[in-house]
């Protein structure tokens, strides 16, 4: 449910598709302030859109150096970090600008665990909350996985501010039942952090508009449209029963920006408070419209049930 594949978006998939088949540790560069990369300059203020200088030939071998070095709560291993990314591509020519989340100002949550290339990983353990860590990002940690994909990824340079941690997801919504639904959708809620039951067969026709039933009624913070939510869901096509995809199928759940995904749930969920549990009717024109997604044909009615987990 993550917004379309953008080169900021890509980050996060940018470190896991370079961790791919290597967990061969990088090389770091000394923990401390300023500097960075031999031929990477790294100047500005802490909490705001830093100013780098790249020359010489891309490195060959990944690095991190400390910026600064942060002073609230450490980065924790196997938890999830919040994070302001700039991004650079270093190829000793143009060394493109990429993006930078000060811009949009959507904080990127990266999980802090295997997946991570093991120079992020050595990075991380150097910095607190409110700290900044430069990576260089080159063919050493990408190597494997260019002989498989036949294409290697060119060498990146990340200047990531860490901002804090998101807040302890729920296991499942938790409230009260309302016994509200949506004509021709049954949802049955088993209790407990059990996934709930979405049939979607039916012979009603599908709404025209957009319909949100709130199942369980949460008491946390209402979801805000620049929030980054964690929920479990699972979606079905209206009519069909047919099941396109589920965080609990999958075993976790998903985190994401709000702004990031089908208008139908940007629509539907600002306003919802957290450890509720919704059902909605997406019609075509907020969910993919006549364009056929993978396993989605075109012009679906979409039904979701939702467990609001967390929004921050």
């Amino acid at each position: 449910m993550r917004r379309a594949l953008a080169v900021l978006a890509a980050v996060p998939l940018i470190f896991f598709a370079a961790a791919c088949g290597s967990d061969t540790a990088a090389t770091s560069g000394s923990p401390g302030a300023g500097g960075g990369a031999t031929g990477v300059k790294v100047t500005g203020n802490l909490g705001a859109k830093p100013t780098v200088t790249i020359s010489g030939a891309p490195a060959t071998k990944s690095s991190y150096q400390v910026i600064a070095p942060g002073t609230g709560p450490a980065v924790k291993s196997g938890g999830q970090v919040i994070v302001n990314l700039t991004v650079y591509n270093w190829d000793g020519k143009q060394n493109a600008f990429q993006g930078s989340s000060y811009d949009t100002k959507q904080p990127e949550t990266i999980p802090v665990n295997e997946q991570l290339p093991q120079v992020l990983r050595d990075g991380f353990t150097k910095v607190k909350h409110g700290g900044r860590l430069l990576a260089v990002m080159a063919s050493d940690s990408t190597q494997q996985q260019a002989q498989a994909t036949q294409a290697a990824q060119p060498t990146k340079v990340f200047v990531i501010d860490v901002v804090g941690a998101p807040p302890e997801p729920l296991k499942a919504a938790t409230g009260k039942e309302t016994g509200d639904s949506i004509k021709g959708v049954k949802v049955v809620s088993p209790g407990g952090d059990k996934a709930p039951t979405l049939t979607t067969k039916t012979g009603e026709k599908a709404p025209k508009e957009l319909v949100v039933k709130t199942l369980i009624q949460g008491t946390g913070q209402k979801v805000q449209a620049a929030n980054t939510l964690t929920v479990h869901y699972t979606g079905k096509i209206w009519g069909t029963d047919k099941e396109f995809d589920s965080s609990w199928s999958k075993g976790q759940p998903a985190s994401f920006p709000l702004s990031g995904v089908i208008q139908g749930w940007q629509k539907g969920l600002v306003g919802v408070p957290v450890g509720s549990r919704v059902v909605m009717s997406i019609p075509p024109d907020l969910g993919y419209g006549a364009q056929a997604q993978q396993n989605i044909p075109a012009n679906s009615t979409l039904v979701f049930v939702v467990d609001v987990l967390s929004a921050y």
